[in-house]
């Protein structure tokens, strides 16, 4: 994984996620959508939460937050053994590269990146599903941060 790959991916598990929740669990890995935590990556952990204060459900968990339906298709598609830390980073960059924002990624164009990814993660900004929204700024700051290059 090249160092813009790892830094936009440690972006998406802080947008998802939040510092809070990173430094609590096993990098997010292993987190439940509201916030409890899992034990065990031998399968996706398949449980519908009830989120009243957004008025949904969610089987939502993983650093990158991957619904249970989804994993399914990409355990297939990927060949993946388990719901491990290295089969949910195969997965969130198959989804990078489906919405044809790797190449953004690895050139530093941070807010192309972004932008094509929104419809993925409920987090990012412009993703439109009623749900908290972080600032892009914000955003960068933490991909920087993570050693990420953005283009000048």
């Amino acid at each position: 994984m090249t160092p813009n790959q790892k830094a936009f991916l440690d972006m998406i598990a802080f947008s998802e996620i939040g510092p809070r929740l990173l430094e609590a669990s096993d990098n997010g890995y292993n987190v439940l959508v509201g916030g409890s935590l899992f034990q065990g990556y031998a399968d996706h952990p398949r449980r519908m939460i009830d989120l009243p204060r957004l008025g949904i459900k969610s089987t939502a968990a993983g650093r990158y937050q991957l619904l249970a339906r989804y994993f399914d298709a990409y355990k297939r598609l990927l060949k993946l053994p388990d719901f491990s830390p290295a089969s949910q980073d195969a997965i969130a960059i198959q989804q990078i590269k489906e919405r044809g924002a790797l190449v953004d990624v690895e050139a530093g164009r941070f807010a192309a990146a972004v932008d094509r990814c929104h419809n993925i993660w409920a987090s990012l900004p412009g993703a439109g599903y009623g749900q908290h929204e972080n600032k892009l700024a914000d955003l960068q700051a933490a991909f920087v941060a993570a050693g990420g290059r953005v283009l000048a």
